[in-house]
């Protein structure tokens, strides 16, 4: 399983492990990715399943353009 985080740096400044999330498949961390709705979004999200956000929009664009994705999950504090 492929799973994204758009933005890591929001929830993870560099102080926590991203080992759980490791286990569950092939992880790629972002520490940022674009605020607003922009080609970049689904070019990082790619053919991945998961895609972990927290201030990165997905919007119907970022949709038609992924068609591997399953899950979007919002990862806030």
């Amino acid at each position: 399983m492929k799973l994204v985080v758009l933005d890591g740096y929001c929830e993870n400044p560099g102080d926590l492990s991203w080992a759980a999330l490791e286990a569950l498949g092939d992880l790629t961390v972002y520490d940022r990715t674009a605020y607003i709705d922009s080609p970049q979004i689904a070019q990082r999200i790619g053919d991945a399943e998961i895609a972990i956000t927290n201030k990165t929009p997905i919007t119907r664009f970022t949709l038609e353009r992924c068609p591997n994705l399953r899950l979007i999950a919002v990862m806030a504090t």
